[in-house]
């Protein structure tokens, strides 16, 4: 079975210039978990998840260090911290996004479309044609098919 079977095609989404207050409604009112970011052409730029939104509420996480003869060293952790630090600081979409977002395209099967979302942990996936939206697949979607069988 392909995606294109299953997708959602009235994707619900926001543009960059959202607010926080904007997503947290949209999200909550429609019960989704996460929500695309689209440029004013309808183009996917990013994604803002559950995830992205907890860590306004919570504080960076520490990058791990070494203290060498009164040296800091940072080791592992640098990019987390910096990334977590400016989500903790949004105001808009722009601003928490995740800009590097996994999309499939109406073609692919749903097995492979499964795989991606355990190995990435993630709930949902864009699909997409070239870089416009065309419909969103969810993990409920896929669950669905156990229905039918």
């Amino acid at each position: 079975m392909k995606v294109e079977e299953v997708m959602v095609k009235d994707v619900i989404s926001v543009n960059r210039n959202s607010s926080i207050e904007e997503i947290v409604e949209v999200l909550t009112k429609n019960k989704l978990s996460g929500i695309p970011v689209l440029s004013d052409g309808g183009y996917l730029v990013g994604m803002v998840t559950e995830g992205d939104l907890l860590r306004l509420e919570t504080t960076p996480r520490l990058p791990e260090f070494i203290n060498l003869l009164g040296a800091v060293i940072y080791y592992h952790g640098v990019d987390t911290y910096n990334e977590d630090f400016k989500k903790m600081l949004a105001q808009k979409a722009a601003d928490i996004m995740t800009e590097d977002v996994i999309t499939v395209k109406e073609g692919t099967d749903i097995g492979e479309v499964a795989h991606l979302m355990l190995d990435n942990n993630i709930k949902q996936v864009p699909v997409v044609d070239g870089s416009k939206i065309v419909g969103m697949v969810a993990r409920a979607d896929i669950i669905k098919l156990l229905l039918n069988k």
